[in-house]
C-alpha cells in the first residue's frame, strides 16, 4: 500500500497522456498574423 502523503511524481509526457506535437505553435502564430492583417485591413478601408 502506498503512503498518501508521497507526492507523486510523473514525466510530463505520462501528465498529459499523450505527446503534443510542436505544429500547435506555428498554427498560433499564423493565427495571430492573419487577424492583425485582416484588423489592418478593416481599420485602413474605413479610413
Amino acid at each position: 500500500m502506498t503512503d498518501e502523503q508521497e507526492p507523486i511524481h510523473r514525466s510530463t509526457e505520462e501528465a498529459r497522456a499523450g505527446a503534443t506535437p510542436h505544429m500547435t505553435r506555428y498554427i498560433l502564430g499564423y493565427s495571430l498574423a492573419l487577424v492583425i492583417v485582416i484588423f489592418a485591413i478593416v481599420v485602413f478601408t474605413r479610413l
